[in-house]
């Protein structure tokens, strides 16, 4: 029965009207404030997004008192995210062609009144550097006008100290170093042919860069294997696996007036052998004298699947070869006492990366325990060391072959053709290089000063002869506008005047005059004299207004500016730094001041 049925049909018509009326009105009440309420969402995001795009975060803000206040109240806060940028549709942009220099078209982006370029663009266009980076968790991109820093000047310059920023470089890592030669200890270059040659320059950066890691890093950790004197034994013969048909024993030995391992082991046998495992440091040195032809193999785990990796070092003069995981470097007769000092880790990636061209491939492949040694051959063995750095048998290695290398005119040859460039004569091999002869300097200097080993003092004060020559008569020097003495890199005809080997040239200079004396220093220092004489006149003469200038060929040639990378022109501002340490002249701090700003893109003023 309905509710409606004590009503009359009249009255039941009009409640059911007004019930009716009341629905309606009740929905069209819920449609208005659904859509007041979707109105109200829409606005309030795009307001959003267009505050986000004309502000910067809340902590951009806030003045430098404000920030002192509320840093003495309550700690620092993590900064807060970069604002989202076009959330809900707010961020309108378009794509626009950008016509550029009347010769190419690109596709950017216009924002409002902006117009945006790819950046891979401007990359290219301006020579200039950018990345994506994460910072406090977020991203952000981070913008370089040039790719090379500028290192700060510790303390005045003196012959025994770091040579300038050397305790950064890696020499023997260079893709243009074909490895380390067992024979002499020195790096083998490719830089301007595939067959490898020994290069004084490198040779020198070698040991210099060595002899200033060892000043600026701390010592290095040394684990001793074995040695055969009974009082430093850590490890007994015991220690070492001696096959059937293989011999080891403990005699004295004359020449070191100390007991030492005697060894004999067929080629054809598994070899003597001493477990090692060491899975922290790769640099190996042991005491060594054969007596008939024998190697010295070391078994390495590494990051790769699979077998082992084994580097040999044989008694022959072969300078490296590689096959199926076995690496060869040739090391000599040794048939004298002489301590071999080994980068496994270098060795390893060298010959793993060993190519016909002028390049060492690169790899992947890392040491991760050095398992054994193994010996082969007759001989006798003492002092096994691995250690994490060896740096002053690495900067003695340079030291000695600089000694042992030199000829009867005080310098020393480079082997190799040399093309500078289009005009000028190429270099026949045998020609010198100022800056060889100043970087050898150096090293010598720094070896005596350790040693008092007048052999190296000598070396270094010979050295001098080839900077009183004229390039023309194989020596290094040239004349600039018949007036301005230069000490050339390239001896090149016509003259190329290059600003950072003849800096280097100078250093060596000053190091030998320093160390040498008033009386056996004085030509040294009289050339130096001269040398930066002629440097503060012609320095400006390598400014470019926005960077500096590698040589002068523009001058000599008439041809194009050759303009300096940003490596070598931070090298230009470290060099003059370092100068400005010897001596004040103005001209090198402005120099520095003005050539560090080209570094941030700020230019020389315009008319």
């Amino acid at each position: 029965m309905s509710c409606l049925g004590g009503y009359s049909d009249g009255t039941r018509q009009v409640l059911i009207m007004r019930c009716l009326a009341a629905r309606v009105n009740y929905k069209t009440l819920i449609v208005i404030c659904a859509l007041f309420t979707l109105i109200t969402v829409l606005l309030w995001n795009r307001c959003s997004s267009d505050i986000s795009i004309r502000f910067l975060p809340r902590a951009a803000f806030v003045s430098p008192s404000a920030k002192i206040s509320s840093s003495q109240q309550q700690p620092p806060q993590p900064p807060e995210p970069p604002p989202v940028v076009g959330v809900g549709g707010g961020l309108k942009y378009e794509e626009i062609d950008c016509l550029i220099n009347d010769d190419s078209t690109i596709k950017g982006r216009r924002e409002g009144g902006e117009v945006y370029l790819p950046f891979s663009w401007v990359e290219k266009y301006f020579e200039v550097y950018g990345k994506v980076v994460q910072y406090d968790g977020y991203d952000r991109f981070e913008f370089q006008h040039s790719y090379s820093k500028v290192y700060a000047q510790r303390e005045p310059y003196h012959p025994e100290g770091v040579f300038m920023s050397f305790e950064g470089y890696n020499v023997e890592v260079r893709d243009r170093v074909k490895c380390i030669s067992g024979v002499e200890g020195v790096p083998l270059s490719t830089q301007w042919g595939p067959q490898g040659y020994f290069y004084a320059i490198q040779i020198s950066q070698y040991g210099l860069s060595h002899y200033s890691k060892n000043l600026t890093e701390r010592a290095p950790h040394v684990e001793v294997y074995d040695t055969a004197e009974e009082k430093d034994s850590r490890v007994g013969t015991a220690s070492w696996a001696v096959p059937k048909g293989c011999s080891l024993s403990r005699v004295h030995d004359k020449t070191k007036s100390t007991s030492v391992r005697q060894f004999s082991a067929a080629e054809s046998s598994e070899g003597v052998s001493l477990q090692l495992g060491n899975s922290k440091d790769f640099i190996l040195s042991l005491d060594l004298k054969f007596t008939s032809n024998g190697s010295v193999s070391v078994v390495l785990e590494t990051t790769e699947k699979g077998p082992p990796y084994t580097i040999h070092y044989v008694t022959s003069t072969q300078l490296i070869a590689y096959k199926d995981r076995d690496v060869t470097y040739g090391i000599g007769p040794r048939s004298s006492w002489s301590t071999l000092t080994r980068d496994l880790l270098t060795d390893l990636r060298k010959g793993v990366g060993l190519s016909n061209t002028k390049a060492v491939k690169a790899t992947k492949i890392l040491p991760r325990r050095v398992v054994r040694l193994v010996l082969h051959g007759r001989g006798l063995v003492d002092n096994v060391t691995i250690s994490t750095t060896a740096h002053m048998a690495a900067f003695f290695a340079a030291s000695d072959w600089l000694v042992r290398n030199q000829d009867e005119r005080g310098g020393w040859p480079i082997m190799v053709t040399r093309k500078l460039g289009e005009g000028f004569r190429p270099l026949e091999p045998g020609w010198y290089s100022a800056m060889a002869q100043g970087q050898a300097m150096s090293t010598l200097v720094r070896a005596y000063l350790l040693t008092k080993n007048q052999a190296y003092l000598n070396a270094a004060l010979k050295a001098v002869g080839p900077y009183k020559v004229p390039s023309a008569q194989h020596g290094v020097k040239a004349v600039f506008m018949n007036k301005y003495d230069w000490y050339e890199e390239y001896p090149t005809t016509p003259s190329s005047f290059v600003l950072n080997g003849f800096i280097y040239s100078l250093l060596g200079l000053y190091d030998v005059a320093e160390t040498a004396g008033e009386i056996l220093g004085r030509e040294a220092g009289q050339l130096f004299s001269r040398g930066m004489e002629s440097l503060k006149a012609m320095l400006p003469l390598f400014d470019t207004g926005s960077g500096s200038i590698y040589d002068l060929r523009h001058f000599m040639l008439g041809s194009a500016p050759n303009l300096a990378r940003w490596d070598y022109h931070t090298t230009h501002i470290n060099q003059l730094q370092l100068l400005a340490s010897i001596d004040n002249a103005p001209i090198f701090r402005d120099v520095v001041k003005r050539w560090k700003n080209y570094l941030k893109g700020i230019r020389a003023k315009h008319n």
